[in-house]
């Protein structure tokens, strides 16, 4: 007998009954969530039939598009050939092509007689707790400093890196808070301070690395002083610490760069990507310069230090391949720099409502509009409220920042400008039925 799911509501009640709870938030009002059925390029079709256009690209995975159909043709021929091998015993040739190709436009286009060598992982988290784990081996020191507003996932190493307390305090007693938090600047003033709390934090730690996200996407969007990357890794030279990007969101041309930290000419000892490598499959991989791997890696003996069952994954290899085919052919960094302009222009052009300060701010298509009261208090219920309203009128959006008050964009890098167009004619409309 089939399941007779046909409804929002019946898939909902299945998740509600067998679901671990504090998962999938559902409004008491059932206004949200949407249930997803198909999607394609920019649209996302829910369980009813209804249409909407995603402003968040799946948290940024679907930069090239949803189901865009080459990655999805490269993800057929594989399944059908190879789904799965033994990532650490024996190998398939398309995690060596991977790897190559990661090189090559990493550190290979940095560095002159340089070359990455990559970790493949499974989720964004993943890719981080394997750099930091390269860096503990390399510099045979734990510390590592972080920054406020950081996001670099869940799992139980990645949380000391994590700022949130949220994420971290219920399970405090289990951590090794190896992690040394410092203001993520924009400002000179701000970048002053955390220069300054940098420097005192060196005369009390044994720094084995700084873990920093180019521009922070969970943490509201936020753009670095320009000067923050530099400052970064001249601290890490002079200190024998390794720098790790944290890339998983801002990679593979969100900003407007293939990578994030070009804007600010400035290449780390090892780079973290996700979410938009593979355009749907969970695969992440952690790309360090080569001399780097060498000295903190033996060579395997027979048993991996460190691995997993799906480790480079044939299907999620193809698929990374496809996408990564996709996002150069058709030039989608540039994409994302001149539609990340046109957006950031109009955000900064929208007047606030009574009682509340807007501030915009961007690079690419990775772009926020933040909302406070005058007092500057965060107005949270607003922007939940927009974005409900948005979801009402068909248009995917979400808050970020530590206190939810950030109206994101994150849309896959194919959209039109005409499209973006319409979000924006919708978003003002809202805000100026607000009273």
């Amino acid at each position: 007998m089939k399941d007779k799911i046909k409804s929002s509501e019946d898939v909902l009640d299945l998740l509600k009954k067998y679901e671990s709870r504090n998962i999938t938030f559902i409004d008491p009002d059932g206004s949200f969530p949407i249930i997803w059925e198909k999607a394609g390029g920019v649209y996302v079709y829910d369980i009813e039939g209804r249409r909407y256009l995603d402003l968040t690209a799946a948290f940024g995975v679907a930069a090239a598009g949803h189901a865009n159909p080459k990655i999805v043709s490269a993800a057929i021929n594989q399944l059908r050939k190879l789904p799965h091998a033994m990532g650490d015993v024996h190998p398939h040739k398309l995690k060596a092509m991977l790897a190559r190709k990661l090189s090559q436009i990493t550190f290979e286009k940095w560095i002159e007689c340089e070359h990455g060598k990559t970790i493949f992982c499974n989720s964004g988290f993943e890719a981080v707790e394997a750099a930091l784990k390269t860096a503990h081996l390399a510099t045979k020191r734990s510390d590592v400093i972080a920054f406020e507003g950081a996001y670099h996932g869940l799992g139980y190493g990645a949380l000391n890196v994590t700022y949130r307390e949220y994420f971290r305090k219920p399970f405090f007693e289990q951590l090794g808070m190896f992690g040394h938090f410092v203001p993520f600047p924009a400002t000179d003033e701000e970048f002053e301070i955390t220069k300054k709390k940098i420097n005192q934090l060196l005369g009390k730690i044994k720094l084995g690395a700084i873990l920093v996200e180019p521009v922070q996407g969970r943490g509201g969007i936020r753009i670095p002083h320009p000067s923050l990357l530099e400052f970064l890794r001249k601290v890490c030279d002079e200190h024998g610490a390794v720098l790790i990007f944290d890339e998983i969101y801002t990679g593979i041309g969100r900003t407007g760069k293939m990578f994030a930290c070009e804007h600010f000419n400035v290449h780390p000892d090892i780079i973290c990507l996700g979410k938009a490598l593979t355009g749907g499959f969970p695969l992440s991989a952690c790309i360090g310069r080569a001399s780097l791997m060498d000295k903190a890696w033996e060579p395997s003996k027979g048993e991996a230090l460190h691995t997993s069952t799906f480790m480079g994954n044939p299907v999620g290899c193809a698929m990374a391949l496809a996408s990564l085919e996709e996002v150069e052919n058709k030039k989608l960094p540039d994409r994302s720099a001149k539609l990340g302009s046109l957006l950031l222009d109009k955000l900064k052009s929208f007047s606030p409502p009574g009682g509340f300060v807007f501030s915009a701010r961007g690079l690419g298509l990775m772009a926020g509009l933040e909302i406070r009261f005058q007092n500057s208090t965060p107005a949270t219920d607003l922007v939940y409220k927009i974005v409900k309203e948005m979801l009402k009128r068909g248009y995917i959006l979400l808050p970020e920042g530590d206190a939810g008050n950030v109206l994101s964009f994150t849309p896959p890098l194919i959209i039109k400008w005409n499209q973006l167009q319409k979000t924006l004619k919708v978003l003002q409309e809202i805000i100026e039925s607000i009273k």
